[in-house]
């Protein structure tokens, strides 16, 4: 199923007026299995979680990108939210040999050289294995939220993802706040990562994250030893919507 760039346009203006729960509902009906969650299981993703099984369990199709480098928190969250909904998780695996060859030329902990080794790393154990959990879907969702670094400020509830082959890609939590993330998650009982707990209110690979400090940017904690412009990973980056940009 695809839409026209002029049919994204006009729902990304209506759906602006939605609620997310609204949005996720549409995405079921629309796409059914062939959409997925892409959760990384922060304090967003398990709150999205938590809104499709309620909408349809059986819709609901869930991925994460098992890099081989997360915390053991973000597992225990895995299994958490395997019992607490009875859904499956699929994970997809960076390339073996693309991951021998990287720490072979440039070591294991090659992220902190550069940042070109850093982007190296994302692309290989993220950007790669997402590239193969989209290809065989027409639509992917996301916790993107517009207020969480200034590379998201314009964020829309739906696009097209040109780097996906046009697939549909919805933010549905968009225009939510942190405070909204986690008022839904205690009126809910919603299972998270408990590294939230210990002052991390980004989580990505162990590594490459760490708590922040009171006052502190949300994201200060991801790739904290790089400039704040360059800290994305990759896999949200479109080249059209940059090429709008210049």
């Amino acid at each position: 199923m695809r839409f026209t760039a002029a049919q994204v346009e006009q729902l990304a203006k209506d759906f602006e007026s939605k609620t997310a729960q609204q949005m996720l509902e549409w995405a079921l009906e629309k796409f059914g299995p062939k959409v997925g969650l892409a959760s990384s299981f922060g304090a967003e993703d398990v709150a999205i979680i938590d809104m499709m099984v309620k909408i349809s369990k059986e819709k609901t199709h869930v991925f994460t990108l098992e890099t081989g480098r997360l915390n053991q928190e973000t597992y225990d969250v895995m299994d958490d939210i395997r019992a607490r909904y009875g859904i499956g998780i699929t994970a997809y695996f960076p390339d073996q040999k693309e991951v021998e060859e990287m720490i072979r030329a440039r070591g294991m902990n090659l992220m902190y050289a550069s940042v070109e080794n850093r982007k190296l790393c994302c692309e290989i154990r993220k950007v790669h294995p997402l590239n193969r959990a989209l290809a065989s879907l027409d639509g992917w969702i996301t916790g993107l939220r517009r207020d969480q670094a200034a590379t998201r400020a314009d964020t829309k509830k739906i696009e097209i993802d040109s780097a996906h082959g046009g697939i549909i890609k919805l933010n549905p939590i968009a225009d939510w706040t942190s405070e909204m993330v986690w008022d839904y998650i205690k009126k809910n009982n919603v299972p998270y990562n408990k590294l939230h707990d210990m002052g991390y209110p980004s989580i990505g690979c162990e590594p490459c994250t760490r708590a922040v400090e009171p006052g502190e940017d949300p994201r200060a904690g991801r790739w904290w030893w790089e400039n704040a412009a360059h800290k994305e990973c990759g896999l949200h980056f479109d080249p059209v919507k940059m090429k709008k940009k210049k």
